[in-house]
Order: structure tokens, then C-alpha cells, then sequence
């Protein structure tokens, strides 16, 4: 997709970033162990140290991402776990406010995930969020900490990475960004409505999706002052 607009494209991240993380803590860190344990046999605390192992084993990594990975790594349907409670999924506070914005403004909006075409559908679907993007990737062979995502971003949907907003709330993803060139980062300071606020990170941080609009605005004006 080309980007005919003059506005700057805003990349999202999904989970933690639009989506309120607390829904996928409950899903792996405490729902997850009860099923792995009623399925295996073991107990509770077995189980939680298993899939620790994992995680730390393929965090950062396509597999981390893939239903269809952990449903065969762990022997519990994933997906399903997934489906089975998607009345949990919910927004982050201000996200559609933010993309009611952002649409009604012409900025180009898209949305770049690690999540699995599987996980990612029934997410949109639930919470009605497909129509207000241009473009939307589930990776490209690659999880966007490595800048070899974004090299395949741009090669199917060209853009200018010194002329784009990237919004992620986690810090390895936004240090791939950077060092493919795009210079808009932007964290998030509460991924998790269950977790408290972060207090530091190595880029700038929203507490509310929409403190977003100030910084898009100052680059309007900066760009007409120029």
C-alpha cells in the first residue's frame, strides 16, 4: 500500500498497546498452568515452573507468538483457552478515542503485530477494530525486535521510517524499530491494567493513548514553521 496521505503513518502494536495486557497475564501466567496441570497430571507449582522454562525459551521469538506452537508444545488447545474467554479482552483506556482521531484526521493508521493471524482475528472481531486500519501485518517471517521485520514491512508496504509513529510497550520491539531508522518511539506506561505503572523506559512514555494527539500536533507545527 502506498501512502498517499501527507500525514505521518501511526503504527500500533497490539497487545499492551490497544489491548489491555491484562487479558493475556491471565491467560498464560494464570489460566495456562491450571490446564497444563489438569492435563499432565502435575502439580500447580510443576506446572508454573514448565512453562517458565518455556517461555523463557522462546520468548522474543515467532514461536512465542503462535497458538498453533504452544498448542503442540503444551498439549492444551491454546486457542481455544483464548476463545473460550475472549470476553476478557478489553481496551486500553482512550484507544478509540485515539483512532477516532487519528481516521477522522487522514493520519494513515497501522497495524503492526506479532500476535498469529488466528489470535489477531478473533481480537479484532471481538472488539471491532478491523475497519479502522489501512493496513494490518502479522509479522513477516520475522518478530518485529529484529530489524528483519521491518525490512519486510516496508518491502510489502512501503514507507519512510524517518516519517512514521511506532507505539509499542515493549522496549526490545522499539529498539528494532530504531535501529531500522524509525525515530517516532513511543512506549506505553501501563500495558497491564493489573500491573502498576512503569516508571522508567528508555523512550517516551504515554500513561493515556491520546497524550499522543500533543505530539502529533507540535510536528504539524514545527512542519509549518519550518
Amino acid at each position: 500500500m502506498s501512502n498517499c496521505s501527507e500525514k505521518p503513518a501511526v503504527f500500533f502494536d497490539m497487545d499492551g498497546t490497544l489491548l489491555d495486557l491484562a487479558y493475556d497475564d491471565f491467560i498464560w501466567n494464570e489460566l495456562l498452568p491450571v490446564r497444563y496441570a489438569e492435563t499432565h497430571g502435575c502439580s500447580l507449582e510443576q506446572s508454573r515452573a514448565t512453562l517458565y522454562a518455556f517461555y523463557q525459551q522462546h520468548n522474543h521469538t515467532l514461536n512465542w507468538y503462535s497458538s498453533s506452537f504452544w498448542t503442540a508444545k503444551v498439549g492444551v488447545d491454546v486457542l481455544a483457552m483464548q476463545i473460550e474467554h475472549k470476553h476478557k479482552v478489553a481496551l486500553r483506556p482512550y484507544c478509540l478515542e485515539l483512532l477516532d482521531y487519528l481516521k477522522s484526521n487522514d493520519y494513515p493508521i497501522w497495524l503492526t503485530t506479532n500476535a498469529d493471524c488466528a489470535s489477531l482475528a478473533f481480537k479484532l472481531e471481538q472488539m471491532n477494530l478491523k475497519d479502522y486500519f489501512d493496513v494490518i501485518v502479522s509479522s513477516v517471517g520475522h518478530a518485529k525486535e529484529f530489524v528483519e521485520f521491518w525490512q519486510g514491512l516496508n518491502a510489502l508496504h512501503p514507507f519512510n521510517p524517518e516519517q512514521v509513529y511506532f507505539i509499542d510497550d515493549t522496549e526490545k520491539v522499539l529498539n528494532g524499530a530504531r535501529a531500522y531508522g524509525i525515530q517516532n518511539l513511543f512506549s506505553i506506561q501501563q500495558p497491564s491494567s493489573g500491573k502498576v505503572a512503569r516508571k522508567t523506559c528508555n523512550y517516551p512514555m504515554l500513561h493515556q493513548l491520546t497524550e499522543l494527539i500533543t505530539h502529533l500536533n507540535q510536528t504539524e507545527v514545527s512542519k509549518q514553521y519550518a
